[in-house]
């Protein structure tokens, strides 16, 4: 029997005054209880309590463990009710882990309201597209673009992401807007090196796809910067829409060849170890993400779709 258990069965038998009383509260037998008590004596190497056939006394040695004991006890008992209010009432810090598009053009303007729904939690948010082990990093939750392949890590899905192409209204303006495909030939393209085939950009024709090679004028290594040159009319750009909802919305970034252009979407997940589904804060957290993107609002704008015949 473990110590505190000793420990819970001693203390009763003091409050009690006997070993019967003390048995019938905790659904044992008095000699049950007599021989545990004594086994606790026995390892502790003194004697914690006087027996007579009338009473039971505290050795002065008994009234030491005795004090202590209670302190204990009610330590653990707080200790169990705390844990037990986490599991039901979402708060403590929540260590979430995503990247740098969705804290920046998702996450960030989402997060007061959940801090509003849930004040007792305290978000301690760590960006970077690189991929973090959850359990080594001590991270409670992450957000990923992506297919998730590892074995450990529990997935919900949120959305998708699709890649598009977006130029701003100002280029369009100086350099025409290109009706084909293939007139992306004379057109600046701003490219991001990142990502594979930079500058093969491919279009549904037919039941298949073609593929075109645009002009890459622009070679940057960063997503924002490249979102960044287009806004500012620099080029055509093919991105993620997650990264375009907002300037698209304001009329800063035109989406064209839509319909048209192979979208290439990628699962926006929410991930965490497994187990920590049970932490209400965790919890709290994947519902209120997926629930606020579920159906990629970032890509919710209004636009005409073109001829898909016209090339």
């Amino acid at each position: 029997m473990d110590a505190a258990t000793e420990m819970r069965v001693f203390v009763r038998v003091v409050e009690r005054g006997s070993f019967s009383a003390a048995a019938e509260d905790l659904a044992m037998t008095p000699s049950a209880i007599s021989k545990l008590v004594s086994r606790l004596e026995d390892r502790l190497g003194i004697r914690l309590l006087h027996r007579t056939t009338r009473r039971l006394a505290l050795t002065p040695e008994g009234e030491t463990y005795h004090l202590r004991a209670q302190e204990i006890l009610s330590a653990i008992d707080d200790a169990e009710a705390e844990v037990a209010r986490l599991g039901t009432t979402p708060r403590g810090r929540l260590r979430v882990n995503t990247g740098t598009a969705f804290a920046l053009h998702e996450l960030v303007a989402a997060l007061p309201d959940f801090i509003a729904r849930y004040p007792e939690i305290e978000i301690d948010l760590s960006v970077t597209d690189r991929v973090v082990d959850l359990l080594s990093e001590n991270a409670d939750v992450a957000i990923r673009t992506g297919l998730v392949t590892d074995p450990s890590l529990v997935a919900r899905k949120i959305a998708d992401a699709e890649r598009g192409i977006f130029a701003a209204p100002a280029y369009l303006d100086r350099r025409g807007t290109p009706a084909t495909p293939d007139e992306l030939a004379r057109h600046d393209a701003i490219v991001v090196n990142s990502v594979p085939a930079v500058n093969r950009w491919p279009f549904r024709d037919g039941d298949g796809v073609r593929i075109v090679e645009v002009n890459n004028k622009i070679v940057v290594d960063d997503a924002e910067v490249a979102l960044r040159l287009a806004i500012a009319g620099a080029g055509i750009l093919r991105v993620s829409d997650m990264l375009v909802g907002e300037a698209v919305r304001r009329g800063l970034l035109v989406p064209l060849f839509v319909g048209v252009s192979v979208s290439e979407p990628l699962p926006v997940t929410a991930v965490y170890p497994q187990g920590r589904h049970r932490m209400a804060k965790v919890r709290a957290f994947v519902d209120f993400v997926v629930d606020r993107f579920k159906g990629a609002p970032w890509r919710q704008w209004d636009v005409r779709l073109p001829e898909k015949d016209a090339w």
